[in-house]
């Protein structure tokens, strides 16, 4: 679980011992990061790739699973739509 806007500390409506308690108690990791400052936006990428890993290694995420593995990319129907309206509710 990521706390985001640790610079802000004054605005807080979760205080950082109540957003621990409530990882610690669902079995998640806690970090707190600030996108404006950048402390711990790296370290919250890497750990979170970091634990993805270590779960496809151990066996408890299978990439092979349709929930919660690797989606086969998905081919998008051809537009219908003539030429010169590119960007007008186009779904390609």
């Amino acid at each position: 679980m990521i706390g985001n806007k640790s610079d802000l500390d004054g605005q807080r409506d979760v205080t950082f011992e109540e957003a621990k308690a409530f990882a610690d108690e669902h079995g998640l990791t806690f970090l707190e990061c600030s996108a404006k400052t950048g402390d711990n936006v790296e370290d919250a990428f890497l750990d979170t790739a970091r634990k993805i890993y270590q779960n496809i290694k151990d066996g408890s995420l299978d990439l092979n699973q349709a929930d919660t593995g690797v989606q086969p990319k998905q081919t998008l129907p051809h537009s219908t739509q003539s030429a010169g309206q590119e960007g007008k509710n186009c779904n390609c």
